[in-house]
């Protein structure tokens, strides 16, 4: 009897194995098939135009499987792209609210919810979004993109420096952060300038151009604020400092070093920075040639000028050329016709764009620091070529 019983364990355990993987498999086919009772029943609200149902059924799936996460984050991402905002932010924010789904989806929710609310406007709960991802290893870089486009976009140039220097702190020197920061910086000084407050603007545009050596705005706006303050001396070395920065924007430092030449009658030091410049820069040959026409010298101005536009033609130096030679021939008939080809000739050059991003290609007339096309920080630089430098 005792060997019966032996010879039958094996056979009533495997029997329990049975009974168990089989009574499993029903669960598990009961699960599914809730699971799919439901899926269809949404996918059916959804198709027959019953969004509001839709989302129903699909936030009562989150209660029977958490596996269903990632299609609940597609399903807000399609209510997104079809404009239907409201209910895409009903689906990712319940995700969010949930406890037992896993961080790392959780965080993936929390990602589309910040989308979610930044294309609907509701720019106060995106940014609370994004700086609860800004700890996450996968997601930070995402998050504080977002949150300086936010910043940017309501001038909260404060809050932009809090975050930037929050990001080279715990991440390390990274160049856009701090070509960022940089910009940051002249921002908040640009606005402590129309408040009246230099003392501070000063301060913040020393920030700006220890935190990107390269940077040329803020040396340019310590020239501006020295002229100002007729410190005339000390703009000279500000905007000396421009061409070391950046050689592109040497035609923006001329005018404001001319002015301080002639505030000063130190035309020696403004003459020694048009020769360094002169070979890359029209302003800067321009600006010589029309120091030695007021010097009387206009021969040789002329002559001087007809060489450097034989190597670089522009048309500003084809202007001026054709300013001296009608002042030099004021009585011959051929001196109106001159005269009728240079207006048309300024006339262009009116119409032509300055500045261009380098980045995008975006193209104006006015210096924008922030590119309007591409967003991105210090790439509109001064044309080069027949239309500009």
């Amino acid at each position: 009897m005792l060997e019966l019983l032996f010879l039958l364990l094996p056979v009533a355990v495997g029997y329990g194995w049975v009974m168990g993987r089989n009574s499993l498999r029903q669960a598990q086919r009961k699960q599914s098939s809730i699971l799919s009772k439901h899926y269809y029943r949404g996918l059916n609200f959804l198709l027959s135009e019953q969004p509001d149902k839709a989302v129903d059924t699909l936030i009562k799936m989150i209660d029977l499987n958490n596996d269903t996460v990632e299609t609940h984050i597609a399903m807000g991402n399609f209510f997104r792209h079809r404009g239907e905002l409201d209910r895409a932010i009903r689906v990712h924010q319940n995700l969010v609210s949930r406890d037992e789904i896993p961080p790392a989806q959780r965080e993936n929710a929390l990602r589309e919810l910040g989308r979610d609310y930044t294309q609907a406007g509701f720019l106060e709960r995106a940014e609370n979004a994004y700086l609860q991802l800004l700890n996450s290893d996968k997601h930070y870089i995402n998050a504080q993109t977002n949150l300086f486009k936010i910043y940017q976009t309501t001038k909260e140039w404060d809050r932009a420096i809090e975050l930037a220097e929050r990001m080279v702190e715990c991440h390390g020197d990274d160049n856009d952060i701090l070509v960022r920061l940089a910009h940051f910086y002249s921002e908040q000084a640009a606005l402590s300038l129309q408040s009246g407050d230099h003392e501070k603007a000063a301060l913040e545009l020393q920030k700006a151009t220890q935190s990107d050596e390269k940077a040329v705005r803020p040396w340019l706006m310590l020239g501006e604020l020295a002229i100002d303050r007729k410190a005339y001396q000390d703009a000279f070395d500000c905007l000396k400092e421009v061409a070391k920065r950046d050689i592109s924007w040497i035609s923006e430092a001329i005018p404001l070093l001319e002015k301080c030449a002639q505030e000063t009658g130190d035309w020696a030091q403004f003459e020694s920075i048009l020769d360094q410049y002169g070979s890359v820069c029209a302003a800067s040959y321009l600006a010589k040639v029309n120091l030695m026409a007021q010097r009387g010298e206009v021969e040789e101005a002329t002559t001087m000028l007809y060489e450097q536009l034989r190597k670089k033609p522009t048309m500003k130096g084809f202007a001026t050329l054709m300013r001296l030679y009608i002042t030099q021939q004021k009585q011959d008939p051929a001196s109106s016709s001159l005269a009728q080809l240079k207006g048309l000739v300024e006339q262009q050059m009116l119409q032509r764009p300055k500045y261009r991003c380098g980045n995008c290609g975006f193209s104006g007339r006015k210096v924008y620091w922030l590119c309007p096309s591409c967003k991105k920080w210090g790439v509109v630089k001064p044309i080069k070529g027949l239309d500009g430098e």
